[in-house]
């Protein structure tokens, strides 16, 4: 039985249109389970949210391309994944995830399916973060891809990782603004060292997940002011996205079309809302 709560069934209408080529660079999908079954050491067991309910979420909103993240409950089974990005005829990419034995030619296999990184995750509720051999090891193969990585970390995991970080081969993104606290400020260390990060070149950021920062009450207004800071600090590296089907959210269930417009509330210039939904997208996944 599913003990996540399902998407809204029926978001608003965003008020503000989206520009043409628009990318949600955070969504994910799951099942139908009787199709694509979850994986069994999983951590949650969502709501089936399949392709369907995806691209039909994506016509709603006016989001012409996605950037799919393989959810954990499917593990490192990328079946799911790998079917709707074949079936989006070249609008979605994926990031994925890898075990800790992954090969290079399983590596080879996602990427010719339409993979372009992996993600790595530090939160303690998705199960222990990789070593630091096994992180290094895997770096070190999906770069040989061209691939990048994502980091899903919370706040105080993310202080500590931040010199790791500044280090890496490659380029990596960091998933829903680190999951730092809102009610703890802008000026809280974590967010601050988030920043910093614009000065490495490597460095990109996920405005997502605005929920998951917040005081979990919608329209998530204390968030926005984080969104706001990290535009301006390197508007060329940010990324926006969804982040449906919103698995494991603990305060209300976000409205897609709500998020949309308050993305334009925390960019209101025109040309950065264009590199962040548009443009920072297709340079960082080949659109």
């Amino acid at each position: 039985m599913p003990d996540c709560l399902p998407p809204l069934d029926a978001p608003t209408r965003p008020r503000h249109a989206l520009p043409p080529l628009t990318c949600d660079s955070h969504c994910h999908i799951f099942g139908p389970a009787d199709v694509f079954p979850y994986a069994a050491q999983r951590s949650y067991t969502p709501p089936d949210a399949p392709f369907e309910k995806l691209r039909a979420l994506h016509r709603h909103l006016g989001v012409a391309r996605a950037v799919i993240v393989q959810a954990a409950c499917h593990g490192a089974d990328h079946s799911a994944l790998l079917d709707a990005i074949a079936r989006s005829e070249g609008c979605y990419r994926g990031v994925g995830l890898l075990g800790a034995d992954a090969t290079d030619a399983q590596i080879e296999a996602l990427h010719a399916g339409g993979i372009r990184a992996a993600r790595f995750n530090f939160v303690a509720h998705l199960g222990k973060p990789p070593t630091p051999e096994v992180f290094d090891r895997l770096v070190r193969q999906v770069a040989a891809f061209g691939w990048h990585v994502c980091l899903h970390v919370d706040g105080p995991a993310l202080t500590a990782l931040l010199p790791t970080l500044r280090g890496l081969p490659v380029p990596f993104v960091v998933d829903h603004m680190g999951r730092v606290r809102a009610d703890d400020g802008l000026d809280q260390p974590a967010f601050q060292g988030l920043l910093r990060l614009a000065e490495v070149e490597q460095a990109w950021v996920k405005v997502s997940g605005i929920d998951r920062i917040s005081l979990g009450k919608r329209p998530y207004a204390e968030s926005l002011p984080f969104v706001a800071a990290l535009v301006d600090a390197m508007p060329d590296r940010v990324l926006w996205g969804t982040d449906w089907p919103h698995p494991n959210v603990a305060g209300d269930m976000p409205d897609d079309g709500e998020l949309v417009d308050q993305f334009f509330k925390a960019v209101p210039d025109a040309a950065a809302r264009q590199r962040i939904l548009v443009d920072n997208p297709a340079r960082l996944y080949g659109f």
